[in-house]
């Protein structure tokens, strides 16, 4: 099963949930805003794991991060649901939740 890291403030972990519920995968979603430990795990998997360097560098926090029962982290969830022609489903929150306004 996915391991969904992200939080219930985030507009993109919030569609991704959606998505998922919708296209019936299964995950467990770990709210890294209402657990210490899980925020510690969050922040260590993100600290360790290059597929975050990027969103690092440009002050991303990099949320909804997945894992796959292999192991595999990755945080493009849009593209994982294309990969599968599968529909994503979007909600217009009309914010964002990064300093710059570009999203989480």
């Amino acid at each position: 099963m996915l391991v969904v890291y992200g939080s219930e403030m985030c507009p993109d972990c919030i569609n991704c949930k959606r998505s998922f519920d919708d296209n019936g995968i299964e995950y467990r979603f770990v709210d890294i805003n209402k657990n210490l430990k899980d925020l510690k795990d969050f922040l260590i998997m993100r600290d360790t794991n290059p597929i975050f360097d990027r969103l690092k560098k440009i002050n991303d926090i990099g949320i909804p991060a997945i894992v796959m029962e292999d192991g595999t982290v990755f945080t493009d969830w849009e593209g994982f649901l294309a990969e599968r022609n599968l529909p994503i489903t979007y909600e217009n929150f009309g914010q964002s939740c990064s300093i710059d306004g570009k999203g989480c």
